[in-house]
């Protein structure tokens, strides 16, 4: 089955990102935030137990979780993307950065690219210094679920177009060891010109991204808490740049044509 047409496809591959609508029911989404919600601490009927402009919650393997992540939409996309038996499913979505509504700074919206393998020594457990490598080591696409409606002013991720191309070519050159998540961030100068998109959306929209995209949060200017999810979606195994048949998917064609394109500077 192919949800994702062979524009979307190629928008993917050019762009780095693909929006899925109704990648999971309303009614999943609706069951997950009530979860979140008791976690949070605060009442959704009662603003003034919103103090924080963020609270992050862990680790989420609940039934309507894995429900969320593993539908036959999303199922058939990441075949699409990635290549059948070439991913992982998820039985979790990872952490949940909740978003309130907030004149407050909240202190961690800066650029960057998600890391995905640790260093070679183990390093401090900061995961300021786990790893990206052109080859996508432990990563085969960055996934934005969103469990609430998401408009303009709720805070969405706000993503570089076609960014993904840019640090593919920074990345090349590393080999197998890449660089670490603030060596990247401080590499990000010639994204600043790609365009901006934001990850808004209906509850149960999922932006399926290619990993090297680069991203970040931003403050909550709305009215109601936003729920969202941002986990990898995880390789069966390491990905090759070669043009292999059994390895030539959008994931791998990305960072091919990157490459093939003028040198970053």
């Amino acid at each position: 089955m192919s949800v994702l047409s062979d524009a979307q496809v190629q928008r993917f591959i050019e762009e780095g990102f693909v929006r899925l609508d109704d990648a999971f029911p309303g009614q999943v989404a609706d069951a997950a935030r009530d979860i979140l919600w008791r976690d949070t601490g605060c009442s959704p009927d009662d603003p003034a137990t919103w103090t924080r402009p963020v609270i992050r919650l862990g680790e989420y393997a609940q039934e309507p979780f894995r429900q969320a992540a593993n539908t036959p939409r999303l199922r058939a996309a990441y075949d699409q993307l990635v290549g059948p038996g070439r991913w992982a499913p998820r039985m979790s979505l990872g952490s949940f950065p909740v978003r309130f509504p907030s004149t407050e700074n909240p202190g961690d919206d800066g650029w960057h690219v998600d890391t995905s393998f640790p260093p070679p020594d183990g390093g401090t457990g900061s995961f300021f210094e786990w790893r990206a490598n052109v080859a996508s080591q432990g990563r085969a696409l960055l996934m934005l679920f969103l469990f609430s409606d998401v408009g303009e002013q709720d805070a969405p991720t706000r993503i570089r177009i076609g960014s993904h191309r840019h640090i593919a070519r920074l990345l090349a050159p590393e080999g197998t060891k890449g660089l670490s998540f603030m060596e990247l961030a401080q590499k990000l100068e010639g994204t600043t010109t790609c365009p901006e998109a934001l990850a808004s959306g209906d509850a149960g929209t999922v932006y399926l991204c290619h990993p090297f995209i680069v991203h970040a949060a931003q403050p909550h200017r709305g009215t109601r808490p936003r729920f969202m999810a941002q986990p990898p979606l995880f390789p069966s195994g390491p990905m090759t740049l070669d043009g292999h048949a059994g390895d030539d998917f959008p994931i791998t064609q990305a960072i091919r044509r990157a490459l093939s394109e003028a040198p970053s500077r």
